[in-house]
């Protein structure tokens, strides 16, 4: 698989197989993502990878806390600007909407449309999560490359056959998940992955996801 090939197959994956990850073909991944570029080489992400009976732990521990605290509780950073607007908005609503059209849930479908939000504490199936953070210090630039670490990341995975899915609902909780990866006061806590299979009949993993036109993003200049 070349790196187009990657970047046209990689997608949010919300539904995974009931398949093992192979931790020799992940830990090749991290070692060869380790080249992904930082300003300065500072590579600041730092990540644990969980499974198994931890990882149950973790989400069980989540899932506990979601009735009392619905929206999140000791969050660290905005997911979403409280000032969102134009087509930034109109994309996150507008693949929303995708997604749960693809399911068949109404929007007068509350209850169906939670329960499809809750399936994010069980990794929607996955069974490897990578949980990343970095230092309260890092600003800006140095979160900028941790996203290029986290798309290295998926990017490698799909090399591998692998499929993944970006969680920032994990930072919701973000002291809390802190706490439970045992990660000090010294760090935030940034999101979790969900690694695994991908199930490739699944509707919710087959919805087309709109893009903007190159025109709307991106200006050309001298050329």
């Amino acid at each position: 698989m070349n790196v187009t090939d990657a970047v046209n197959s990689r997608r949010s994956v919300r539904q995974f197989l009931d398949k093992p990850v192979d931790p020799d073909v992940l830990k090749r991944i991290l070692e060869t993502a380790q080249r992904s570029p930082s300003g300065g080489n500072t590579q600041p992400w730092n990540a644990v990878v969980v499974t198994g009976d931890e990882l149950t732990r973790i989400a069980d521990t989540i899932k506990a806390k979601v009735p009392t605290a619905p929206m999140g509780e000791n969050m660290e950073y905005d997911i979403y600007p409280k000032d969102l607007d134009g087509r930034y908005e109109e994309q996150r609503r507008g693949v929303g909407k995708e997604m749960f059209n693809a399911l068949g849930l109404e929007r007068e479908d509350g209850a169906g449309r939670i329960a499809q939000m809750a399936k994010n504490w069980d990794s929607f199936g996955a069974p490897v999560q990578l949980f990343t953070f970095t230092r309260k210090y890092m600003g800006p630039p140095q979160w900028s490359d941790m996203g290029m670490w986290l798309q290295t990341v998926m990017l490698l995975l799909r090399e591998e056959g692998l499929d993944s899915c970006s969680q920032e609902i994990w930072a919701l909780y973000g002291k809390l998940m802190r706490e439970l990866l045992g990660i000090d006061d010294d760090h935030i806590f940034f999101c979790g992955m969900a690694i695994g299979h991908r199930d490739p009949e699944a509707p919710i993993n087959t919805f087309q996801v709109p893009r903007v036109d190159i025109g709307d993003a991106i200006e050309f200049r001298g050329f």
